[in-house]
C-alpha cells in the first residue's frame, strides 16, 4: 500500500543516514582512533588568546582531542593558567584535551599546582618533554653530551617518583623524548632503550617523537621490541629524506647481556652478538 511505501522508504533513508554517517567516522579515524594534535606549534595563537579559535580550526580539520602545554613553564600557554576556564573553551568546541607537557623543573617544585589544574582542564595524562640534563639539586647527568648508566638509572627513578605522585592523583605518567633521553654513553650506546629498562611500566607510558628516529633508530623498531609500553606518537618536524639511525632487532636492547651492558646501538664485539659493545659501561655515579 502507500502507506507500507513511505514506511519502507523512510526506514531506508534512516538505514542509508546511518550508513553515511559511520563512513563518514571511518574517513575521519580510519583506524578507529580518534585523531589528536599537539598545540604547541600553534603556540602562538593561545598566546595571543585565540585558544578558543584554534579550537574551532581543528575541530573542522576532524581532529577531536588535543595535547597541551603547562602554563606554569611555557610562557606561550599562560593564558590557559585558569583551568576551568580552558575547560570551558574545550567543552564549547566539543575537543578534549587528554595529555600536557609539564617542565620537569615544575613536577619537581610545583606537582601539586600541576595536579590541580589537570583536574580543573579535565586531563587524563601528564608528560615531560625532557627528564634534564641536571638534577634537582643542580648536578650535571651528561659531559659533553655523554652521560652513564648510573645517570640514567637516577633520571629514572625520579621520573618514576613522579608518576607514583601522579598516579595516586589519578593521572598516568607519559615520557616524551627530547633532550637527555636522546643522549648516548661514552661507548656508543643510546640512552633511551636503557631508561625505558628502568622505568616502570605501571607508572611509565612513552610518547615517541618520530623525527628522533635520525638519531634514535626505526621506531617501529621500539615498538615491537617494547608492546603496550608506546601510548602515542608526535609526527612532528619528520624528514622522511633524512633516513633512520640503524638499530636492527636484536640490538635494542640485548636483554639478555650483562648488568650494565643493555642499550641498542652498540658495534658487535668481535665474533660476538651484535647489541654487545665491546667496552664495559662507563663508570659514574649520581
Amino acid at each position: 500500500t502507500r502507506r507500507d511505501f513511505f514506511k519502507t522508504t523512510a526506514a531506508s533513508a534512516a538505514v542509508f543516514a546511518a550508513l553515511k554517517a559511520q563512513v563518514a567516522t571511518l574517513k575521519a579515524n580510519p583506524l578507529g582512533i580518534p585523531i589528536g594534535s599537539q598545540t604547541y606549534p600553534h603556540r602562538t595563537r593561545i598566546r595571543c588568546g585565540d585558544f578558543a579559535g584554534l579550537l574551532k580550526d581543528m575541530k573542522a580539520a576532524g581532529i577531536e582531542q588535543v595535547e597541551l602545554c603547562d602554563p606554569f613553564n611555557y610562557a606561550d600557554f599562560k593564558p590557559l593558567t585558569d583551568g576551568k576556564v580552558a575547560r570551558k573553551m574545550l567543552d564549547d568546541a566539543g575537543m578534549k584535551a587528554v595529555s600536557c607537557h609539564v617542565g620537569i623543573a615544575i613536577y619537581r617544585k610545583q606537582h601539586k599546582d600541576v595536579l590541580n589544574w589537570a583536574h580543573d582542564v579535565g586531563l587524563t595524562q601528564l608528560s615531560t618533554a625532557d627528564l634534564g640534563g641536571t638534577t634537582a639539586d643542580g648536578r650535571s647527568r651528561l659531559n659533553g653530551g655523554i652521560t652513564t648508566d648510573a645517570w640514567i638509572k637516577q633520571a629514572a627513578d625520579e621520573y618514576n617518583a613522579i608518576a607514583k605522585v601522579s598516579k595516586a592523583a589519578g593521572f598516568a605518567q607519559v615520557l616524551h623524548n627530547e633532550g637527555f633521553c636522546n643522549s648516548r654513553l661514552a661507548d656508543g650506546r643510546s640512552t633511551y632503550p636503557i631508561l625505558i629498562e628502568h622505568l616502570d611500566p605501571a607508572l611509565v607510558g612513552m610518547q615517541f617523537q618520530m623525527s628522533s628516529m635520525t638519531s634514535m633508530g626505526n621506531p617501529i623498531t621500539y615498538f615491537t621490541v617494547y608492546p603496550g609500553r608506546f601510548w602515542s606518537a608526535h609526527m612532528q618536524g619528520v624528514n622522511a629524506s633524512q633516513g633512520m639511525r640503524a638499530a636492527a632487532l636484536p640490538t635494542l636492547p640485548d636483554k639478555n647481556a650483562p648488568a650494565g651492558r643493555r642499550g641498542g646501538g652498540g658495534a658487535p664485539a668481535a665474533g660476538g652478538r651484535a647489541g654487545a659493545p665491546a667496552a664495559g659501561a662507563p663508570a659514574g655515579a649520581p
